[in-house]
């Protein structure tokens, strides 16, 4: 069988104490289809890929935050009953925080940044209000759509 079969590698990973089901579905050399909760990124890795090999089982894995991430800007809101969620629009680190909970903020007001593919991208309010809460701490890593913080 060949190195880029359509054998899959399949993880259970834990990142910041949230579970995901990774996939990873090597393509040619270093590229990759990486599938996080059925979500599919395009990946180049620094090094090739090899296809998972004939049997392989899957693996529960825990990961700690990795220093340093990818992502980009804006986020993307969601309203809900309990006020609007800003969201990571992709997968990152968050930098740094620059609001507290009770804070009063106009719609595109800086709620943090975020670094994702080695830039650094603002997170906006995505309405007034007083932030009520924020899901997250400097240093988490976040995927695409988690909240970051809710505006009630």
């Amino acid at each position: 069988m060949s190195e880029n079969s359509k054998i899959m590698k399949e993880y259970k990973i834990k990142i910041n104490g949230n579970e995901y089901n990774v996939s990873i579905d090597p393509k040619e050399g270093n590229l990759a289809d990486v599938f996080v909760d059925g979500k599919a990124f395009h990946v180049e890795f620094d090094k090739p890929v090899k296809a998972a090999p004939i049997g392989f089982a899957k693996k529960a894995v825990t990961v700690s935050a990795p220093s340093q991430v990818a992502s980009q800007p804006a986020a993307t809101p969601s309203a809900s009953a309990n006020g609007e969620k800003v969201t990571s629009p992709l997968p990152g680190v968050i930098l740094d925080i620059s609001v507290k909970e009770g804070d009063s903020v106009k719609k595109g007001d800086k709620v943090c940044i975020l670094e994702a593919m080695k830039m650094e991208n603002v997170i906006e309010a995505t309405a007034d209000g007083v932030i009520k809460q924020i899901k997250v701490k400097k240093s988490d890593s976040v995927l695409e759509g988690d909240v970051i913080a809710i505006i009630g």
